[in-house]
Order: structure tokens, then sequence, then C-alpha cells
């Protein structure tokens, strides 16, 4: 007598690699992020079919199909293909869609370090006027307006603030207490998302804490945790991907405010107080006029355009 292998049952209905997409894509608010992101799924779906269940992904077909599709391309286009992709995959798991991970077997390329990093203050205006939720918008206002560190924001609690005089207490590298300032952008966002609130962590989570999250980073009126740079990570990186020249990370958001400060003629006592250093060799790096700002200063100071004016 011979008996057929046992058969593993989900625990809920497959769903369709097209609809699966579907679902994701209404999760994404911004229009730009979406664009981007679809390119990749498109080609996710041409390549499986719309009708294979996401719980069947093979991260073995999948790793040879990503490789041949995108191994040619640049370094910043195979990594936000494979941010788009991770990020469908993490809402696939969320809705128990999906089990394992189709992408394992694939890592972000290495990008070569850029003396440029430096967001354009046209592309920093994209970003921060974009239709983001509101935590990340106030996060990314105040990393660019205070040029703090994102942990060091992240660690903020309501009780650190001073928002009648748009300033907070924070913990630099090192352990320095410090005060960061921030400007309109922020002070306007910030209200609206504290809400009332005066005790617990200014970031949080948009869910409750897990029991062993710590007391210190739990909201003790919702219950919600504290914010967690990986987290705040992974939101920046998925929202810019679609951007031009992104995707970027939150770091470039305090080099940016720094690189901008240090073009508008800002002082290096003032820049040292706004980015927390101790030493100008430590700024040095952050501090550089960007290429749009070297380009300009040539226009303006040209002997031959001088001379027509």
């Amino acid at each position: 007598m011979t008996t057929e292998p046992a058969r593993v049952r989900s625990l809920r209905p497959g769903i369709g690699l097209a609809a699966a997409i579907d679902a994701y894509l209404h999760t994404v608010t911004s229009s730009n992020t979406r664009r981007g992101y679809r390119a990749a799924l498109d080609a996710l779906v041409a390549e499986f079919g719309p009708d294979t269940d996401v719980a069947l992904l093979d991260p073995d077909r999948v790793d040879v199909w990503f490789r041949d599709r995108w191994g040619a391309v640049s370094a910043p286009t195979f990594n936000a293909r494979l941010a788009a992709l991770r990020s469908a995959c993490r809402y696939w798991r969320e809705q128990t869609w999906l089990v394992g991970d189709p992408l394992t077997r694939i890592r972000p390329r290495t990008i070569p370090a850029d003396r440029s990093r430096a967001m354009t203050r046209a592309e920093v205006t994209a970003l921060l006027d974009g239709n983001a939720d509101l935590r990340e918008r106030v996060l990314w206002h105040m990393l660019y307006e205070t040029a703090a560190r994102a942990e060091e924001l992240l660690e903020l609690d309501v009780a650190d603030l001073d928002t009648a005089n748009r300033c907070a207490r924070v913990r630099r590298k090192g352990g320095t207490v410090d005060v960061v300032a921030w400007q309109t952008g922020t002070a306007r966002l910030l209200p609206r998302m504290l809400a009332g609130r005066r005790t617990g962590p200014v970031f949080l989570t948009d869910r409750r804490a897990k029991p062993h999250v710590a007391v210190a980073d739990i909201d003790p009126d919702t219950g919600r945790a504290r914010l967690s740079y990986r987290r705040a990570a992974e939101l920046f990186d998925d929202h810019t991907t679609a951007l031009a020249g992104g995707p970027y990370t939150l770091h470039q958001l305090r080099h940016s405010r720094l690189t901008h400060a240090a073009e508008d003629g800002t002082s290096t006592p003032m820049l040292m107080t706004l980015s927390g250093h101790t030493s100008v060799r430590s700024l040095a790096k952050y501090a550089r006029p960007s290429k749009d700002a070297l380009l300009n200063w040539q226009a303006a100071t040209d002997p031959a355009a001088r001379r027509r004016r």
C-alpha cells in the first residue's frame, strides 16, 4: 500500500502576483515612488506570470532572473530595483501571503564614495514638499534644518523639546548634551504630529510595542514604540528610490544642510555649532561646496561675463 506524501496547507488562500502587487502599490502614497517601484514589479510579473502565487516565488529562480535583468545596470539602479522588490516582499509577509524571502540571495551593490554626495537645494525642496506621511515629513524637515544625526533625533523624547524656541536637547556622538534648533518647516509640522502628547518618544512606530521593548522607548498613552533607525532608513530609501538622483540616505540630509550653509557663507564656528563637530578637520568633508555652487561661482566671477554686463 502506497501513501501520498503529506502536503503542507497554507493558513490562508494564496494570492496571484498581479493582485498582490496591486494591493501593495495601493499602500504607497507617493506617485513618484509608485512609478519607480512599478518598473521592478512589472518586470517580476512579466517573468513569473500574473497568476503565480507569491508564496511560490523561488529564491534560486528569482536570483537568476534579477541578475539577468539588472546585472549590467549601474549600482544605484540595481539597488533601487532591489529596494522596490524588498519593500513589496515586506508587505506581503505582513499579509501572510509570503513566508520566506525570495530575495535572500541578492545583496545590494556597494556604491563608491562620491565627493558630491550633498543633495541639491532643488532635490531637498522636492523631497520636503512631497506627499510622504506626516511623521516622515517631520523627521526629514528636522534632519535638514538642524543638520543633526538621525540617531540623535530619533532618541528625542517629547520632554526634550522646547517648541516655543524651536529647539531641543540632544545627546551627541560621544555622549555630549547639546542643543539643536530648527526652522519654520519643522515648527509648522511638529505640533500636528505630537497631537498634544507631552511624554514618550517624539517619533513613534505605527504599531504597539512588543513585550521586550524597554519602558523608556514606549509612549505610555498609545503603547507605541520609538521609531528605530533601521525602519526610518528603510522608509527614506523606499520614498527616494523614484526621485531624480535617488535613492538617498538619511545622512545626506545632514550633509546637504552643512554644504548649503557653507555655500551661503556661514562662518566656521557657526558650522561647527550647527553640526556638533569639535574639530575643523571633521567638518571639512561636509562643508565642501557642491558642483552647482562651483558652476554658479565660476559664472559669477567670469571676467568676460562681467565685461558683457
